[in-house]
């Protein structure tokens, strides 16, 4: 299944109405567990820092930027992505909101790494998208400070998506070979969990799959009613899914460190 398109339409959408933009991130919020996750660890960790130095790797729609923006007054947020046109959209969206707090460069991450030095490093479903991963992890390891915290999200290798997803080069991750590639980078692992665990695969099917179903027959009317039936079983089925602790999963999220 290809993803692209759906997402190339959704950012030329939110750049031709901005205001769509918060309402996407909002969705966002509302229908990827995952992000509960990642949002969970970076107030976790950071929640009585003042100030924020964040590298946001392969960005997408840059709503991790807009979170720490929004979160971290004093945040310098630098983003990078292949795509240099949802960089730019975005870079346009907070200009007036956070300026001169939020840089871009598109590149590729097997060999860039960033001028600045940051305490915080995430890279959310990218891995799984390039083949020389290992170079990714020792560019991450080189552009955190001392101390600095990596947050990965990746597909499981039991996640049967991410084996017929058109633009991943990899099937998923065993836990044990991310936490290996991370540890040969120079990296400390503080947490390595899977996520999407018994309760978040249901909630999955049912906040994902049978919706992109649905659109993919031209079905959008239904979309609303929809939701509004399965929402309140599926936001209950994923405040389990965060709050349990799943021995697998079709995600995996791993923490770390650089000593």
């Amino acid at each position: 299944m290809e993803y692209d398109p759906l997402k190339n339409k959704l950012e030329t959408a939110i750049s031709l109405f901005p205001a769509l933009r918060r309402a996407l991130y909002g969705l966002m919020d509302i229908l990827l567990l995952r992000q509960r996750y990642i949002k969970r660890e970076i107030r976790k960790g950071f929640k009585h820092r003042k100030d924020l130095r964040f590298y946001d790797a392969g960005a997408g729609f840059c709503q991790y930027s807009c979170f720490v923006l929004s979160n971290w007054k004093h945040a310098i947020v630098h983003a990078t992505d292949l795509k240099s046109n949802y960089l730019a959209s975005f870079a346009n969206y907070t200009a007036s909101i956070a300026p001169k707090r939020f840089s871009y460069k598109a590149a590729d991450l097997q060999d860039y790494v960033p001028k600045g030095i940051f305490d915080l490093a995430i890279a959310i479903d990218i891995l799984e998208h390039i083949e020389n991963d290992r170079a990714v992890l020792t560019n991450f390891h080189s552009a955190l400070a001392p101390g600095g915290v990596l947050i990965i999200s990746t597909p499981s290798d039991t996640d049967p998506a991410a084996k017929f997803t058109a633009e991943h080069v990899r099937p998923g991750y065993a836990k044990i070979e991310l936490e290996t590639k991370l540890t040969n980078a120079g990296f400390v692992i503080d947490k390595s969990i899977y996520t999407y665990g018994f309760w978040g695969r249901i909630s999955w099917k049912l906040m994902m799959k049978y919706p992109m179903q649905l659109a993919a027959k031209k079905l959008y009317p239904l979309l609303i009613p929809y939701y509004l039936i399965v929402y309140p079983v599926s936001e209950l089925l994923m405040q389990m899914d965060i709050r349990s602790k799943n021995n697998s999963g079709t995600g995996i999220m791993v923490v770390a460190h650089k000593p």
